[in-house]
C-alpha cells in the first residue's frame, strides 16, 4: 500500500516533467521557423516585401480558423493528448514541405494549413498543464510561468541555431531540423503526458464568468493583439532591417531574438512569483511600459552593442505579456481553459494579420525603419487598453477558494 502510495506521488513529476520537455520541444520548432521566415521568402522564394507581409497575414488567418476549430472541441469533448500528437505529426508534414518546396501558393495554402495544426500544440499543451496542474493541487501561475520559461528557453537556443542552419547550410536542413523536434515532441506527448477526459458539468454557473466579464476580455484582447503586432513587425521587419538598412551581420538577428529570449526566462520566473501580490494588471501595464521605451529606442539606437541592451526591455515586455497574459485569459474564462488559451494564442495571430499587412506595405513605401513608429503606435494602443481594465486578482482569489 505503500509503496503504490510513493508511486502516486512520484507520477506527478514525472509528468511535470514531460510538460517542461514538451512545451521546450514545441518552442523549439517555432523558433527554428520564424525568426528565418522573412529572410527566407525573400531570398529563397524571391519574393517582394508586400508578398512577404502578404504571407504572414494568410498564415495568421489561416491559424485562427484552425485554432478556433480545435479549441472548440476540445473543450466540449475529445482528449487533449491525442489532439496535441496529431497537432505535432501535422507540424513534421508542415516541415517537410518546406524544406522542399518553393511555390509561394503551395506555401501559403497548403504549408500554412499543416503548420497551424502544429502551432495549436502549444497551446493545446497549456490548457491541457493547467488542468493537470487543478487535478494535482498545483499552483497554476507558478507552473504556467516554468512552462513558459521553457517556451522562452527555446528561443534563447532556437534563432541563433535557425540563422547557422539557413546560412551554413541551407534553409532544407533548417526545416528539417524543425521537422525532427516536431516528431520527438510527439513521441513524448503520446508515451508521457496525461490523458484528461472530459467531464460533463452539473450546471452552468462556471461558464458565466466570460459574460460577466465580457468587457474586460475584449480589452484585454485588443491590449494583447496591439502588442503582438508590435512584435510580430519587429520579427517580420527585424532582419531585413539589420541586413539592409544597417549592413549589420545576418547572425545579428539571431543573437538579438536569442538574448531577448534569454532574457525573457527570469522575467517570467519573477512574474509568476509576484503575480499574486501585485496582480496581473499591474505586471501587464509595466510589460507595455517597457514595450513604449523598447519601440522609442529602436527610432534612434543603431549600434550593435546598444540594440543588445536594448533588449533587456523587449524582455520584460514579450516576457510578462507571454506569461500572464494567458494566465490573466483564464481567469477570466473559468471552466474554459481551451479557449482562453486558444483566444490568448489568437492574439497574436491577429497581431500577425495585422503586422504582415502594415509591415509590407511601409517597407516598400518607405522604409524597414519607418515600420517601428507604427509599432510603437501599437504599443500605445495598448496602452490605452490596459489602463482601462479592472484588475482580476480579486477573482482569482475567490475561484481559487472555490476549487
Amino acid at each position: 500500500m505503500r509503496t503504490s502510495t510513493a508511486a502516486t506521488r512520484r507520477l506527478p513529476d514525472l509528468t511535470s516533467l514531460a510538460f517542461l520537455v514538451v512545451a521546450f520541444l514545441t518552442g523549439i520548432a517555432g523558433a527554428l521557423q520564424t525568426p528565418t521566415l522573412s529572410l527566407f521568402l525573400s531570398t529563397e522564394v524571391n519574393v517582394r516585401p508586400t508578398m512577404v507581409g502578404l504571407f504572414f497575414t494568410g498564415s495568421a488567418v489561416i491559424g485562427i480558423l484552425v485554432s478556433q476549430f480545435l479549441a472548440s472541441r476540445s473543450d466540449k469533448r475529445g482528449d487533449r493528448k491525442s489532439l496535441i500528437f496529431l497537432c505535432c505529426m501535422l507540424g513534421a508534414l508542415s516541415c517537410a514541405l518546406f524544406a522542399w518546396n518553393r511555390n509561394y501558393y503551395l506555401l501559403l495554402f497548403v504549408g500554412v494549413l499543416l503548420s497551424s495544426f502544429g502551432s495549436t500544440a502549444n497551446p493545446q499543451m497549456f490548457a491541457l498543464a493547467r488542468e493537470h496542474a487543478e487535478h494535482t493541487g498545483r499552483e497554476t501561475v507558478m507552473f504556467s510561468s516554468i512552462l513558459r520559461a521553457q517556451v522562452s528557453l527555446a528561443w534563447v537556443i532556437g534563432p541563433p541555431i535557425a540563422f547557422a542552419l539557413a546560412l551554413g547550410f541551407g534553409f532544407k536542413v533548417m526545416y528539417l531540423a524543425a521537422a525532427a523536434a516536431f516528431i520527438l515532441c510527439g513521441a513524448l506527448v503520446w508515451k508521457m503526458l496525461p490523458s484528461m477526459p472530459k467531464v460533463q458539468s452539473t450546471g452552468g454557473a462556471a461558464l458565466e464568468a466570460p459574460r460577466q466579464n465580457r468587457r474586460d476580455t475584449l480589452l484585454l484582447f485588443m491590449a494583447c493583439t496591439f502588442m503582438w503586432t508590435a512584435n510580430s513587425m519587429y520579427l517580420i521587419n527585424m532582419p531585413l532591417y539589420m541586413v539592409r538598412e544597417l549592413h549589420l551581420p545576418e547572425k545579428l538577428a539571431g543573437i538579438l531574438m536569442g538574448t531577448a529570449a534569454g532574457l525573457e526566462i527570469p522575467t517570467m520566473l519573477l512574474a509568476g512569483m509576484v503575480a499574486q501580490r501585485f496582480g496581473k494588471r499591474f505586471l501587464m501595464r509595466c510589460a507595455v511600459i517597457a514595450g513604449v521605451l523598447f519601440y522609442a529606442g529602436l527610432l534612434f539606437i543603431t549600434g550593435t552593442w546598444q540594440l543588445i541592451a536594448l533588449q533587456l526591455l523587449n524582455a520584460v515586455f514579450i516576457g510578462v505579456l507571454a506569461g500572464i497574459g494567458m494566465l490573466y485569459f483564464q481567469d477570466l474564462m473559468p471552466g474554459q481553459a481551451g479557449a482562453a488559451t486558444t483566444l490568448f494564442t489568437n492574439t497574436t495571430r491577429v497581431g500577425w494579420i495585422i503586422a504582415g499587412s502594415i509591415a509590407g506595405i511601409v517597407a516598400e513605401m518607405w522604409s524597414y525603419h519607418a515600420v517601428f513608429y507604427f509599432a510603437l503606435a501599437m504599443v500605445l494602443g495598448a496602452v490605452l487598453c490596459m489602463w482601462r481594465l479592472k484588475d482580476v486578482q480579486g477573482a482569482v482569489s475567490t475561484s481559487s477558494l472555490a476549487r
